[in-house]
């Protein structure tokens, strides 16, 4: 029952949360320089007066803009998130085309740098705890501090550069490769090869964060009584670290997890544009430079969700690694 009036009251406040972030990207995106109906009316290569006006009327932009922002919530209340002009098709249905591609980059860039970054972290705060190989405490907090210095969009470029034009190892861009008519299993090995560079890409820099993270909340957790309690009574340094150190170190992790997983969702864009993978992110980038509104608010509205959603299963998973922690504390 508590889990459920959690769940109740966490949904609650996501509703009016995001009703927010689509008022404010309404009238953000309506600040935004340019006419959609005069780039329509462009591209047709018209000029005439009349055809402007049919284009404003026939999109609504001819309305008052509380009428329009009024006739926009009522529309996504009723899961429409209005017509894409640019691609001649709902906007719900271009979303829901690109969205699993976007989770798949997201979801394997996060095990990456979750799993990576947390290694890399604990083997860090071992050998500083044990005062054996501090070289590697050394290092390794060093190649993280190079790669959260790095911005994205550069890494992406060099691993380019460097594993597909120079050595040749892996693809470059896109999610498959064109026209080879692959099936089975050799579709999942040539989706898996696209897959390298932007998930280590997109993965680096909050590789580098969880790395440095862990190491720091080890080292504290290592310097409490009971840690010195159980060290005094001839526990074994790696069982003191497994048993005691790790799950409580975790409870930062996990947090700072949840919010990046959101953030990750922002990277996604860079990552996609330089890689040509086909996600929301891209779609994004190609609706804000084709001023496509109705197109850019319904990929504002998902990637809000999903950072709603993905902070409420961090609410969740605190549970399942300190059972201590008791829902709505």
């Amino acid at each position: 029952m508590k889990l459920i009036s959690f769940l109740i009251a966490r949904l609650g406040k996501a509703f009016f949360v995001i009703l927010g972030v689509v008022v404010f990207n309404f009238l953000l995106i309506r600040l935004a320089p340019g006419d959609p109906a005069a780039i329509m009316a462009g591209e047709a290569a018209s000029s005439d007066p009349a055809y402007l006006a049919q284009l404003r009327e026939q999109f609504g932009f001819d309305q008052p803009l509380w009428m329009q922002l009024w006739l926009y919530v009522k529309g996504i209340l009723q899961l429409d998130l209005g017509f894409s002009f640019r691609n001649n098709l709902p906007v719900l249905d271009l979303i829901a085309e690109r969205l699993p591609a976007t989770l798949l980059l997201m979801a394997l860039a996060f095990v990456f740098s979750l799993l990576v970054g947390g290694m890399l972290g604990v083997f860090a705060a071992r050998s500083r705890y044990t005062n054996r190989h501090t070289w590697l405490d050394s290092l390794i907090m060093s190649v993280s501090l190079i790669f959260y210095a790095t911005p994205l969009f550069w890494l992406s470029l060099l691993m380019v550069i460097l594993f597909s034009v120079t050595l040749g190892w892996l693809p470059a861009f896109g999610m498959e490769s064109v026209g080879t008519g692959l099936t089975g299993w050799n579709r999942v090995a040539d989706i898996s090869a696209h897959l390298v560079l932007p998930v280590v890409s997109l993965g680096c820099f909050f590789m580098a964060v969880y790395a440095r993270l862990a190491r720091a909340s080890m080292l504290e957790v290592m310097g409490m009584d009971f840690i010195k309690t159980a060290r005094a009574k001839g526990v074994p340094a790696g069982q003191v670290i497994h048993r005691h150190v790790m799950r409580n170190a975790m409870l930062p992790v996990v947090t700072f997890a949840g919010i990046q997983l959101g953030q990750m969702a922002g990277g996604a864009v860079l990552a996609e544009t330089v890689f040509g993978w086909p996600g929301i992110g891209r779609l994004m980038f190609d609706a804000l430079m084709q001023r496509d509104y109705q197109l850019l608010l319904g990929v504002f509205l998902v990637t809000s969700t999903m950072v709603v959603l993905f902070n409420l299963i961090t609410d969740l998973v605190y549970r399942l690694v300190d059972p201590r922690i008791e829902l709505g504390a």
